[in-house]
């Protein structure tokens, strides 16, 4: 198991939209623009190659980054998620612990 960080940048309102909706069906947002995968390589390719298909690359930008399996995780700033919600680093279609 790993975890990857994708982020995207989409010129057009109705790509956006759309690669909005399918990253949601791979990864959880931590930010606008931003999700975190939890799964293996092929789990990450299959995701990018879904949303390599919506997008225009002389116009968007998509990226995936691996995070290091013993790296040290924080987060500065307001807190994207509610107050009592805690961030477990389930797989996106797990709940979260209140």
């Amino acid at each position: 198991m790993a975890t990857f960080v994708i982020g995207y940048d989409i010129r057009d309102k109705r790509r956006l939209q759309r690669v909005h909706r399918a990253v949601l069906k791979h990864a959880a947002p931590i930010e606008y623009s931003v999700f975190v995968l939890d799964g293996n390589i092929k789990d990450a390719t299959r995701c990018m190659e879904e949303l390599s298909a919506l997008i225009d690359p002389r116009e968007d930008d998509l990226r995936c980054y691996p995070l290091p399996a013993r790296g040290v995780q924080f987060r500065l700033g307001k807190a994207s998620l509610p107050e009592g919600i805690v961030w477990t680093g389930l797989p996106s279609g797990c709940t979260m612990v209140v």
